[in-house]
């Protein structure tokens, strides 16, 4: 039932008055739209923006300034599935409502009638929470349903729907036939699709589903983090698995062993690609995709998280006719990302650039890429070989993982060519170290290394619900943040909104710390001496550490320093950090 203010002539009038007045309409354009509303009894707002005449957020902060209830737009509002669980799903349809956050004992609903009062009493009596109505348009209500159950309701239909044809036999017992004919079932093809799709449109970088002893969890990671999604019972887990199997190009036989492939998926008009990975444990395969944005990989250098005296270095490395630069971090650190902005930096119809990649993760326009492929031979040694016989100027190798490839890189930096690459080492003077082991002798590594760029990533403040906050001093003590240095400081912390689904946190940022090969440094690797004397050597020579770029980060507002102590910590370091804020 439509509220009386709401759908009055004189509050429509005064609607479409206000953005007539605030230049976003015209006459002719609020006319129409008032005709039409007379037709269909719509909100005036809902049939502005159903005409393409307005955005939903212009009708959106409009109606919060007439009728004094904020607007959340919910197109840019993450949905926590916990909160959503407070009411039916059936409840928020028929009165247009979603819960958003929790803070204390206040729970944040979007409404597209903030001022039905008997609702907001339903709502408070389900939940036994203080509710604070927030305004959203119905049309986006209507979206903001489909991204929080489409997935997870086609999932429980289709689970619903081959209920009565389920297996009750176990993995082992199945054979091969069986499990491809269960595989190509309608039902399982679109169940996967569906956990797919679900990890897609939530932005997650991978999605993990893993059998228990009861059940199968299916999980997103976002930011970082991982979120469980939905379960699956354990009995339509191995129609699964080889449904994805059938997908990835794996073999369904084989159980006992990890298999790798790739699945090229697509979504909303945009295409993905999922490198999957599976593992055999003591309940079953598990699998990861890892989900690869190819419109989400290619961030300009600027805008990567180097502080202003980290990228004129990096920039400096980039320029050079020939020698070696490293990117290091565990996976998923951004590495990749690193490369493809500075490749597309230097990239020129005057040079000729070719990578060995496995896999490649984005096509870069004027770039020949070629996909390693060990199965066949290809490995990034014989590709790199191949390479060097192709007259390129600049070269990027995915990784190095072994002697031939690091000895091959290194010779091709000392013959002319610029060379990037990736190791995986916990710091930038660990990849000195990693090459020593690999047999590289110092000589080479001194002559061919420009430097080495060590990162991680880093969740960053929400800006929809950033505040200026004050940072823990048993923290900042640990840290060995003097008081001082807060002076000028712009320290935030997120207090959980919509947005970010209450986390505090949006997205991630870099921290990173470049190493520049210097005379010194030069004479302590034929020295010999361990990564640990390296590191003071290039922190003498003014490399910035990644602490200390992270903690720039929280004092410049972008991250905080709990984010900080959580990444870039040793363990060690994040026990004597615990004791110390428990003795404070």
């Amino acid at each position: 039932m439509k509220n009386p203010i709401l759908s009055s002539t004189a509050f429509m009038g005064q609607v479409g008055q206000r953005l007539l007045t605030d230049g976003h309409l015209t006459a002719a354009q609020l006319e129409a739209a008032m005709e039409r509303k007379r037709q269909t009894g719509e909100f005036l707002g809902e049939v502005l923006v159903e005409m393409g005449f307005v955005s939903s957020k212009v009708v959106g902060k409009t109606l919060e300034e007439l009728i004094s209830v904020p607007y959340v737009d919910l197109t840019e509002t993450a949905l926590d599935p916990q909160v959503l669980s407070l009411v039916s799903e059936h409840y928020q349809r028929r009165q247009r409502v979603i819960p958003l956050k929790i803070e204390g004992r206040h729970l944040y609903v979007a409404m597209a009638d903030p001022l039905n009062v008997m609702v907001v009493d339903d709502l408070h009596l389900m939940t036994g929470m203080k509710i604070v109505p927030m305004l959203a348009l119905s049309h986006d209500i209507n979206d903001a349903f489909n991204r929080a159950y489409t997935a997870k309701n086609k999932a429980e239909s289709v689970l619903k729907e081959i209920e009565d044809a389920e297996q009750s036999g176990t993995e082992q017992e199945l054979s091969v036939d069986q499990l491809v004919d269960l595989a190509e079932d309608a039902p399982i093809i679109r169940l996967v699709n569906s956990i797919i799709a679900g990890g897609v449109s939530s932005g997650a970088s991978d999605i993990h589903i893993e059998p228990q002893e009861k059940s199968v969890r299916v999980r997103y990671r976002m930011d970082g983090l991982l979120y469980e999604q939905m379960s699956i019972p354990p009995h339509h887990y191995p129609a699964v698995v080889s449904r994805i199997k059938i997908m990835s190009h794996l073999n369904i036989a084989e159980r006992r062993r990890p298999q790798d492939g790739r699945i090229v998926f697509s979504a909303d008009g945009m295409s993905f690609d999922l490198r999957v990975s599976t593992m055999p444990t003591i309940y079953g395969e598990k699998v990861v995709m890892r989900v690869l944005d190819k419109s989400g990989i290619m961030v300009p250098l600027e805008n990567l998280g180097f502080h202003p005296e980290q990228r004129a270095l990096f920039e400096g490395f980039i320029r050079r006719p020939h020698g070696i630069i490293l990117v290091t971090g565990p996976t998923g650190s951004g590495k990749s990302t690193t490369l493809y902005a500075a490749l597309n930096k230097i990239n020129d119809v005057n040079i000729n650039i070719i990578t060995v990649e496995d896999p490649v993760e984005y096509n870069l326009p004027g770039i020949s890429q070629m996909q390693a492929n060990p199965k066949i031979g290809l490995t990034f040694a014989a590709g790199l070989r191949t390479i060097v016989r192709q007259d390129p100027d600049v070269i990027m190798v995915g990784e190095i993982r072994d002697s031939e490839t690091a000895e091959i890189s290194i010779q091709a930096a000392l013959t002319g060519h610029l060379v990037f690459s990736t190791l995986h080492t916990n710091d930038a003077p660990g990849a000195v170290v990693r090459l020593q082991n690999m047999g590289v002798e110092g000589f080479l590594i001194t002559s061919a290394l420009l430097g080495v760029i060590g990162q991680r990533l880093l969740r960053k403040v929400c800006n929809g619900c950033a505040e200026p906050a004050e940072p823990d001093p048993a923290l900042m003590r640990a840290l060995g943040i003097s008081p001082e240095r807060l002076e000028g400081a712009n320290y935030r912390k997120g207090r959980g909104c919509p947005k970010c689904a209450g986390r505090g946190y949006r997205g991630r940022t870099a921290a990173y710390e470049v190493m520049r090969v210097t005379d010194r440094l030069r004479e302590g690797v034929m020295r010999n001496v361990g990564g640990a004397a390296l590191k003071e050597i290039a922190l003498a020579d003014g490399m910035m550490p990644m602490r200390e770029a992270g903690i720039r980060k929280a004092l410049d507002g972008e991250t905080t320093l709990e984010e900080v102590c959580r990444v870039l910590l040793t363990e060690e370091e994040a026990d004597s950090v615990s004791s110390i804020r428990k003795a404070a």
